[in-house]
């Protein structure tokens, strides 16, 4: 009996664990923040060959950090305008897409950018799709009120924002 539910333990640990995930999972408002996206699997033992981010509306201001053998690409989108240090942004970053990689599916990786938090606190959702040689997994699932994200299939990176700290980081 002891086996079986510590084999149980352990399945259920590694599916926790297959989800793309942000490494740092809090944030403060206002801050600088490095997303680290976690990816450690491919689509069904097909090799990862595309990461794509959508930023919600609370990150602002994002680059993405470049990766060899990988192309990347910005895609900016209207927004409600917001000041940067004295400039009006009406245009921002709305997705981050790498491609062209290889990325075996028994292998681990990371897809890094910068942002700025401006959300208020609470939860912020990265949405991520990841294509493979073969196939395709939407890492987009929000949770609803009260619902437990660790019932979802393919939940959304989330990111716990806390309130602002008193420094100003860059």
């Amino acid at each position: 009996m002891m086996q079986k539910l510590a084999l149980l333990a352990l399945l259920l640990a590694a599916s926790a664990q297959a989800h793309v995930t942000l490494e740092t999972p809090t944030a403060a408002s206002g801050s600088y923040y490095k997303a680290v996206l976690k990816v450690g699997h491919g689509c069904d033992g097909s090799p990862t060959t595309g990461i794509s981010v959508e930023l919600p509306a609370g990150a602002q201001l994002a680059r993405p950090m470049p990766k060899a053998g990988w192309q990347v690409q910005v895609e900016k989108s209207a927004v409600k305008p917001f000041d940067n240090h004295g400039t009006l942004v009406k245009e921002d970053v709305s997705r981050i897409s790498w491609s062209g990689g290889n990325l075996p599916a028994d292998f681990y990786d990371e897809f890094v950018f910068q942002t700025r938090i401006a959300a208020q606190p609470g939860k912020l959702f990265f949405k991520v799709k990841q294509q493979c040689a073969q196939g395709s997994t939407n890492w987009v699932e929000i949770p609803a009120e009260g619902q437990d994200a660790h019932s979802l299939k393919s939940p959304a990176a989330v990111l716990q924002v806390t309130p602002p700290g008193e420094a100003h980081q860059h």
